[in-house]
């Protein structure tokens, strides 16, 4: 096979469709779009939201609240699910995504402390609930905000 050789697969290039071409076209006078009303003027579209004039669903259920564009989303880890492991290891965001404990970081990682904690660690994460501080230091281990 050659560079000169080379042709499109069968199916892969059609040809444009030329509207308003005459009658033999089969687009021809009103290319395909039909007699009168909205879709057949130019630049007349209905927006996706439009339900032909009856009141639109975004607009009859009620709004409540909002959305905080800056809210930070944590991946928590309880307490208890770090006696998977050794006596003084330091856990750190990478060693629980490695572990499968964390599977998406997120905006960071925030231990809580549900259960209890078995093993004295060094614990390094972005942020501590306050009885998973207690938890980690009732244990004799560490605990560092990144």
């Amino acid at each position: 096979m050659k560079l000169h050789e080379l042709k499109p697969v069968e199916g892969a290039r059609n040809k444009r469709n030329r509207v308003g071409r005459g009658m033999s076209s089969g687009n021809g006078k009103t290319s395909g779009r039909g007699h009168n009303g909205q879709k057949s003027r130019s630049g007349g579209k209905v927006s996706l939201t439009f339900e032909g004039g009856q009141l639109p669903l975004f607009r009859s259920i009620p709004k409540r609240g909002f959305t905080n564009i800056n809210r930070k989303e944590y991946a928590v880890v309880n307490v208890d699910s770090l006696n998977r492991f050794d006596n003084g290891t330091e856990v750190t965001p990478e060693l629980l995504v490695e572990t499968g404990l964390v599977k998406n970081e997120k905006a960071g990682i925030k231990i809580l402390g549900n259960g209890s904690l078995d093993k004295k660690l060094t614990v390094k994460a972005h942020k501590f609930s306050s009885s998973a501080k207690e938890a980690i230091e009732q244990q004799g281990g560490t605990h560092e905000v990144i």
